[in-house]
């Protein structure tokens, strides 16, 4: 049993991801080496950095303002994405009216309508939720739509065959077969929210990790600039493993691992 043990340690070890930090951030120190931290910070250059805007309060203030932006936009596209692509996947008609629209306009960035949003939401927050909500709607919209085309026809022709109406088929088969792509869909709009979020407060905003990555070079603080970088990659990373996490314990039963 104790060898076991022993066997198991290093796949372990080498699955909790340490070993991958361990080799990027020795790389980053090596690479650093060879420049001053006006070019390229050193991971002790960018902690301090990270400490420093952490005590006065701005590192803190920047996350916040960010976060709540990502999860009010996220969360709205959310709510209208399944719905709708559950709609679009179950019924033929609703498919063909409404599919080609919203496939041409999935390739339109977000960032390319920035100017627009601004004119039409103004500077404020609706203008950066609007575009978190474009953002992240259609990696959404189109995994819902996979996940129901993707439901075993035998299953909905057997539950036909045993009298179920067409309401109860949607809800009882089709809709628990498309969960799991549903789930996958969701995860890749809060990548996108997260990206989306970070490019608007750059182009436009007076707070957020964005507009603190942006400013950074208007006072030649490019330790600032990695600490905001770090920062949003610590709380993609963290975000991600908590909706994972939560979606293995509530959903497992639909297929989501």
């Amino acid at each position: 049993m104790e060898q076991t043990r022993n066997t198991n340690l290093p796949e372990k070890i080498l699955r909790c991801g340490i070993i991958s930090w361990i080799i990027v951030v020795t790389v980053w120190g090596l690479g650093s080496l060879g420049y001053d931290e006006y070019f390229l910070p050193s991971p002790k250059e960018t902690l301090d950095s990270i400490k420093t805007l952490w005590k006065d309060g701005t590192l803190q203030a920047d996350i916040i303002a960010s976060v709540w932006r990502v999860v009010r936009g996220w969360l709205l596209a959310v709510v209208t994405a399944v719905p709708l692509g559950l709609a679009v996947g179950s019924f033929r008609p609703i498919r063909w009216l409404i599919e080609p629209i919203l496939s041409f306009f999935r390739f339109v960035p977000a960032i390319a309508l920035t100017t627009l949003f601004l004119m039409w939401f103004g500077v404020g927050d609706k203008s950066k939720i609007a575009l978190i909500v474009y953002a992240s709607f259609f990696p959404i919209f189109v995994n819902t739509i996979a996940g129901v085309a993707s439901t075993d026809r035998s299953l909905i022709e057997a539950a036909s065959c045993m009298g179920s109406s067409k309401a109860r088929i949607f809800f009882t088969v089709m809709v628990p077969s498309a969960v799991s792509n549903i789930f996958t869909g969701v995860r890749l709009g809060l990548s996108s929210s997260i990206i989306c979020i970070i490019a608007a407060e750059m182009l436009v905003g007076s707070d957020g990790l964005g507009y603190l990555i942006n400013s950074s070079k208007l006072y030649y603080k490019t330790g600032w600039a990695f600490a905001g970088i770090v920062s949003l990659a610590v709380i993609g990373f963290a975000a991600d493993r908590l909706l994972q996490f939560a979606g293995r314990k509530s959903l497992k039963r639909f297929g989501v691992k």
